[in-house]
Formats: C-alpha cells, structure tokens, sequence
C-alpha cells in the first residue's frame, strides 16, 4: 500500500466550511464545521485517488506548495 500526501485548502464563508484539492481536479467538499469539512475533504481525496488507480490514470506529481497571503491596500 502506497500513502500520498495532497494539498488541501479549507475556507470559510457565510454558509460554513469549503474544501478543496488543488491538484486533483473537481475534487471538493464542505462542511459545517472545520473538522467536518477535513473528514469530507479527505473521503474526496480516497475516493478520487481510487477511481484514479483503477481506471490506471497516471496520480499527479507535484514538489510542493506554498500557501501564503498578501495584504491588498486600497
């Protein structure tokens, strides 16, 4: 058995919690809470990751990510 690690990002907005996959395309979920959108998140992924092994496409590669923000004046 093979373990990766994927990139998500989680935000917050009005109606709760969004999470998404950058590098696996469509791959998203939300939740109400934080934690519920890790737990949906993370079945998004294994579900994905799976239906990728066995249709034997090729699983992303990537060497890292960086996520920061910037401050906009106006």
């Amino acid at each position: 058995m093979r373990k990766y690690n994927f990139p998500i990002i989680i935000e917050r907005d009005k109606d709760g919690y969004f999470a998404f996959c950058p590098k696996l395309q469509g791959c998203y979920s939300q939740g109400n809470t934080y934690e519920e959108a890790m737990e949906n998140i993370k079945d998004a992924v294994n579900l994905h990751v799976e239906d990728l092994v066995k249709s034997k496409e090729n699983l992303p590669n990537f060497d890292s990510i960086s996520l920061s923000t910037i401050e906009a004046v106006f």
